[in-house]
C-alpha cells in the first residue's frame, strides 16, 4: 500500500489525504497501475490510476483519457470515464491519469443487457463531433494517441484516404524505419498502397457515405471484457485502453479481424446493426488493408514476424489494385 495519494491527484478528484488510499493493481509494461479508495461526501469511491514516466507517458494518458471520454460520450455504459491526467507533483517526471474503476469479472445484476456488437454498432453510428475551427465533422482526433508505444499523429484531414494514407501507413513507416532501421522493400511496397492502393479502395469518389465515426482504434480481443464500471449498475460489455480516432467504422475491424477472440455471433449481428460499405465486394479487401497498419505497427514495435506479414498484405493488394 502506498502510504499517500499524490497531491496533485486529490487535487484534480477533489479528495482529501485523510480519506483516500492506493493500492497496486494489475500492470502494464508501460504503466504502474492502482486501485484508489476513497470517500466523499458520505459515499464510498473507487478509481483506477495509472502512472508513468517521461514524456511518453503524458502523451500516451492525455491520448487515452481523451479517447475514453469519446467513446463515454457516444456509449456511456461502453467503458470507464476518465476524469483527470497531468504531473504528479512528489514524483518528478511522473504522469498520471484517472478514469473510473471498472470491476472486470463481475456478475452484479441490472446492467443494460446490450451486446459488444449493438455497442460497438452505437459507437460507429454516432456523429463525431464538428472539431473547434472546423465547419463539419472531420477525420482525426483533437490529440495524439498511442497504439501500444508509438504515438499517432491525428492531424485533421478532410479526406479519409489522405488521413490513413498518411496519419497511418506513412507515419508508421517512418517510425519503423527509426526503431528498425531502413527497410528498402518495405518502404517501397508501403508507398505503393499509400499511393495507390488506399486512393482505389478509400478514395473520397469511390467509397461511399463514410463520415467520421468514433473508432477504439486497438480493439482487440485483450481490450475487451464483461466488468462493472464504477461500482454502479449491473455487468456490462466494456473497451478499455483506446487509442481512438474519428474514422471510417471498417478501420476498427481490421484489428479484430488480426488476432480473432469474437465470435461469429458477434459478426453476424453487428453487420446486421452496421451494413458494410460500398462497394460491398472490396469489403475483404478493406479489412486487410486497414489490418496491415497494426502488422506494420506491431513491427515497428517488436520487429520479427509481423514484417512478413505485412509484406504478404501487401503484395497482395498491390497485384490487385496497384
Amino acid at each position: 500500500m502506498l502510504p499517500n495519494v499524490d497531491p496533485a491527484i486529490l487535487e484534480a478528484l477533489g479528495l482529501e489525504a485523510t480519506s483516500s488510499k492506493m493500492v497496486s493493481h494489475g500492470g502494464s509494461s508501460f504503466a504502474s497501475s492502482f486501485k484508489l479508495t476513497t470517500s466523499k461526501d458520505g459515499q464510498e469511491l473507487a478509481f483506477f490510476v495509472k502512472t508513468g514516466t517521461g514524456a511518453d507517458a503524458e502523451v500516451m494518458f492525455r491520448g487515452e483519457h481523451a479517447s475514453l471520454n469519446a467513446i463515454h460520450d457516444a456509449v456511456p455504459s461502453f467503458c470507464p470515464r476518465s476524469y483527470a491526467h497531468g504531473t504528479l507533483k512528489t514524483s518528478s517526471g511522473k504522469y498520471f491519469l484517472v478514469t473510473d474503476f471498472l470491476e472486470l469479472g463481475s456478475s452484479a445484476p441490472g446492467g443494460s443487457g446490450l451486446s459488444l456488437a449493438a455497442k460497438l454498432a452505437k459507437l460507429h453510428t454516432t456523429p463525431a463531433p464538428v472539431p473547434t475551427g472546423f465547419d463539419k465533422p472531420m477525420f482525426g482526433f483533437p490529440v495524439p494517441t498511442c497504439c501500444g508505444a508509438t504515438e499517432q499523429d491525428n492531424s485533421w484531414k478532410e479526406s479519409w484516404a489522405d488521413f490513413y494514407a498518411n496519419n497511418r501507413l506513412r507515419s508508421v513507416l517512418k517510425t519503423g524505419i527509426c526503431n528498425n532501421g531502413q527497410d528498402k522493400d518495405l518502404s517501397t511496397l508501403v508507398e505503393k498502397v499509400a499511393s495507390a492502393v488506399v486512393p482505389r479502395l478509400l478514395g473520397d469518389n469511390h467509397l461511399k457515405g463514410v463520415t467520421p465515426v468514433v473508432i477504439h482504434g486497438d480493439l482487440w480481443s485483450g481490450n475487451h471484457g464483461r466488468g462493472r464500471i464504477a461500482g454502479k449498475g449491473g455487468v456490462e460489455e466494456v473497451v478499455y485502453d483506446p487509442s481512438s480516432v474519428y474514422g471510417h467504422s471498417e478501420y476498427e475491424l481490421g484489428i479484430m479481424r488480426m488476432f480473432g477472440g469474437f465470435e461469429g455471433s458477434f459478426w453476424r449481428e453487428y453487420e446486421q446493426l452496421v451494413p458494410k460499405s460500398e462497394p460491398a465486394e472490396e469489403w475483404e479487401d478493406r479489412l486487410a488493408l486497414y489490418e496491415l497498419y497494426h502488422h506494420l505497427n506491431h513491427f515497428a514495435l517488436f520487429g520479427g514476424g509481423y514484417r512478413n506479414g505485412a509484406m504478404s498484405i501487401m503484395k497482395r493488394l498491390i497485384s490487385k489494385y496497384g
